[in-house]
């Protein structure tokens, strides 16, 4: 497939693996732990490097290397590396470029088990690590050190969804010469391509829309062929953090249908986020999407589309809040996004709980904060849905001391 081919095209034929013996159609599966070779000389060969071919699939298979390939062309970059989770996509790309005495710089806000890599783990060998608002580029300013070595971030940010101007992050980093991280899992490469950023690394949870069905724990980093190499012959090759074929497999069978459904994510999330915005019990909805987001000014700019995640704020106490979620009936209670299905969930006790509540609040992240995950049903039973469960909950005022009181939101 040519490089200059449509992003809709690309996602269902970069990469592709022609399979010549049998003339299959669909992506051929090698389940298979080992490949065998056809005598010992190949394989010291290929071991050593002198010829190409596979070994072990903890090292490589060809069912992983089409959707690695895809992404790859899918995000503009040069190569992708498969990773069992997306954790092991962010653990990977911040592994193989810090190491002690280091410095990273991260959003203030980040998913939950980032954040606690970053601050619980890294910081334990020796890697400083500095969380900022990076909505200013005077507080990236501020933090830079002489050792600062990587920045990281996502856009928009989980769970409250603010955008950062990547346009911002790629100038200061090359200026700083610091290697960036941009976690795209929100968006996928159909609505937002950091590369046109001068972004060096893309990251993303393929458990989320780039697999789309709610059935595979998957991760990817994507970045130039030199820094995939590193990646994994290091940290993915000794740590074996790398995604089964049969995942793989999953997943490229996902992506052919990426771009129309995000293309029905966002249609029905920008109707879903309107209606909460219009709604007497809701106090604040975050999302790209509405013109009295933040980062509203960056669509069309920076992205294609606002996405199909929304977060919002109800008026009453954390008590409302659990009311709400376990109202619901149509929207699942789960912590992912992306899937066919719409989801809600809880970030201050999911999500995000490796937070301390300190931190949390520190982060924008409040006790309230509700987040769904906009699915594929008819937008008008998502409305539904939610308007059923908003009736459920009484809109009173109540004293600021309760608004961060802990429940139980099982």
């Amino acid at each position: 497939m040519k490089d200059n081919s449509h992003i809709d095209t690309q996602a269902i034929h970069a990469g592709r693996i022609n399979d010549e013996q049998f003339g299959s159609l669909a992506t051929p599966l090698y389940q298979t732990s080992t490949f065998i070779f056809d005598n010992a000389k190949q394989g010291a060969d290929r071991f050593s490097g002198d010829q190409e071919g596979y070994i072990y699939t903890r090292l490589g298979n060809p069912t992983t290397r089409q959707l690695e390939q895809r992404m790859a062309a899918l995000e503009g970059m040069e190569d992708a590396a498969a990773t069992a989770t997306g954790m092991a996509a962010v653990s990977a790309a911040l592994m193989a470029n810090l190491s002690a005495g280091d410095h990273l710089i991260a959003s203030k806000a980040v998913y939950g088990c980032s954040y606690a890599l970053m601050a619980h783990q890294l910081t334990r060998f020796g890697v400083e690590v500095s969380f900022v608002d990076m909505s200013d580029i005077k507080n990236i300013e501020a933090a830079l050190q002489a050792n600062t070595k990587v920045i990281f971030l996502e856009t928009p940010i989980n769970p409250n969804l603010v955008v950062i101007d990547l346009e911002m992050i790629g100038k200061i980093s090359k200026e700083h010469n610091l290697i960036s991280i941009v976690d795209n899992t929100f968006l996928t490469p159909i609505l937002q391509r950091p590369v046109e950023f001068d972004i060096d690394i893309v990251i993303h949870s393929a458990t989320k829309y780039l697999n789309g069905h709610g059935d595979v724990v998957a991760g990817i980093v994507c970045g130039s062929a030199e820094m995939i190499n590193h990646i994994k012959l290091t940290v993915l090759k000794d740590i074996g953090a790398t995604i089964s074929p049969h995942d793989a497999w999953l997943i490229l069978r996902g992506m052919k249908t990426l771009p129309i459904r995000m293309e029905r994510h966002c249609q029905s999330a920008q109707v879903v986020a309107e209606y909460l915005q219009s709604h007497a019990l809701v106090s604040q909805v975050f999302y790209p999407g509405l013109k009295t987001h933040s980062g509203y000014k960056y669509i069309g700019k920076q992205m294609r589309d606002a996405g199909g995640v929304i977060a919002f704020e109800i008026k009453g106490d954390i008590n409302d809040g659990a009311k709400l979620i376990n109202q619901m009936k149509l929207f699942s209670i789960a912590v992912s996004l992306g899937d066919a299905e719409s989801l809600i969930q809880h970030p201050a006790s999911m999500t995000h709980s490796p937070y301390s509540q300190e931190e949390r609040l520190d982060a924008g992240i409040s006790d309230g904060l509700i987040r769904i995950s906009v699915g594929l049903e008819n937008v008008n039973d998502i409305i539904s849905d939610l308007e059923q469960a908003l009736n459920s909950i009484r809109s009173v005022n109540r004293p600021a001391s309760q608004s961060n009181k802990v429940v139980n939101f099982s």
